[in-house]
């Protein structure tokens, strides 16, 4: 079956084709590590994983990188302000990353790679551009001249582009700052004891210039997927485009896929408007962060999500519901006869369809709620497509719950009354027992259950 992806290269959905046949290469812009990632962050991260289970789920082996900007101009401000050196700044988030991501139940990717490891890389690429002539040294360091590049900025609508400065040092500027980029910064007193001594000279690398090395080193120079923010179209991956291609004299990547920003009523939230929400931030909340795994699901990845608590608590309960309802399925045994045909088909139509999870979500609650469908069948069923949604039904176990004797007393006398056809008495108890804090679920089978409100 044919997946479509949007690609934002080409501004339009297109059918997946992979360079080689059955297996994928992807590349997905991984955390800067000088602070904790917060939500928006991760709204991509979970786009990644989405895109990887899918394309595991048609049969595809998966080759799946991911970097980590260990240093930049970031980092090395944030490691003299924490008074740090930037390794053990960065090795201090990446763990709370790499729990994070385990707490949202991420697959990790194959290889996890750090821009300090490929300095040699990088050094390799900016030497060949500058021998190309795409690259030039100035007094501050070694630059990318975007004129040498015929469709510089095209993956961000700069197909007509008038260079406003002669160079930027900057890592991160807007589209009317568009400039020569800088590849390699030269020494300069404020990194501090960051540097390396290398054949274009002594310094660290520009932002840029470390996905392209990492990418190609790890996938090659022509791989097949690159996932990221939209924030990050330009200049990030419009610099990559030009300086890789630039490098390799090949395409670089086919398909760019991009995910909408994560905003709060007041705007985007980021860590230099002071509004983040941390996983953390959730958890102390009396919030799973599987609940916003579930959030990011009912939304198309190239639209803005608005976070609110009041959304969160909403996908809370619809998380609960599936939870309860896992636990009942497991205990039921009742027969059925439907044919699952259709929905697999149904799930597969949309998560082919550009990752339209919120409809593959639809499907699942179809499934959930069919009555005619046994229960066995409808829990493998159920589990099938959990593989894509990542909600871990596979763990979702009944707490064990120390019921009191004045309620399993209440509950008997219920089913008596309802064996008498008492039915207002009936009622009656289940009000007793919703006041002591317990609600009943009548099960097909095995009689009813009580559960905490």
């Amino acid at each position: 079956m044919d997946i479509y992806l949007y690609n934002t290269l080409t501004r339009k959905k297109e059918v997946f084709k992979p360079i080689k046949k059955g297996h994928v290469g992807i590349y997905s812009c991984g955390p800067t590590l000088y602070w904790y990632q917060h939500v928006g962050n991760f709204r991509t991260t979970l786009l990644s994983d989405f895109l990887k289970r899918i394309l595991k789920y048609n049969g595809y082996k998966i080759k799946h990188a991911m970097n980590f900007t260990d240093v930049d101009d970031k980092t090395i401000r944030a490691s003299q302000k924490e008074k740090v050196t930037l390794k053990n700044l960065t090795k201090k988030y990446e763990g709370i990353f790499l729990k994070d991501i385990d707490n949202l139940n991420i697959i990790r990717p194959n290889e996890f790679l750090r821009a300090t490891d490929n300095i040699g890389e990088m050094v390799k690429i900016i030497q060949k551009l500058l021998k190309k002539g795409y690259a030039y040294t100035a007094s501050d360091g070694v630059y990318f001249s975007i004129s040498k590049s015929k469709r510089y900025g095209s993956i961000a609508g700069l197909d007509n582009i008038k260079v406003v400065k002669e160079r930027i040092n900057r890592d991160e500027y807007d589209k009317s700052n568009a400039s020569d980029f800088v590849l390699w910064k030269f020494y300069s007193k404020e990194d501090g004891d960051v540097f390396w001594e290398t054949p274009i000279g002594k310094g660290r690398p520009g932002w840029h210039i470390e996905c392209s090395a990492m990418s190609i080193g790890y996938l090659g120079p022509h791989f097949d997927l690159h996932v990221g923010g939209m924030d990050l179209i330009f200049p990030h991956h419009a610099n990559e485009i030009a300086q890789s291609e630039a490098f390799s004299g090949k395409k670089f990547v086919n398909y760019w896929i991009h995910g909408g920003l994560l905003n709060l009523k007041t705007g985007k939230m980021s860590k230099s408007e002071g509004n983040i929400y941390t996983l953390e931030d959730l958890s102390k909340e009396g919030f799973n962060p599987v609940y916003y795994r579930y959030l990011c699901l009912q939304t198309n990845y190239r639209k803005p999500l608005e976070f609110s608590f009041d959304s969160l608590e909403a996908a809370k309960n619809a998380y609960d519901k599936i939870k309860r309802k896992i636990i009942r399925l497991r205990k039921e045994r009742n027969p059925g006869n439907t044919d699952i045909k259709y929905y697999k088909k149904q799930f597969l139509d949309a998560i082919n369809d550009d990752l339209n999870m919120s409809k593959a979500l639809e499907v699942f609650w179809e499934v959930m709620e069919e009555t005619d469908m046994n229960s066995k069948t409808r829990l493998q069923i159920l589990e099938d497509f959990d593989m894509v949604l990542g909600l871990g039904l596979r763990d979702m176990k009944e707490k064990k719950i120390v019921i009191p004797k004045d309620v399993t007393d209440l509950l008997t006398a219920r089913q008596k009354a309802r064996k008498e056809k008492n039915f207002p008495e009936a009622d009656i108890l289940r009000a007793r027992i919703k006041e002591r804090g317990f609600i009943i679920e009548d099960l097909a089978e095995g009689g009813p259950s009580l559960r905490p409100i």
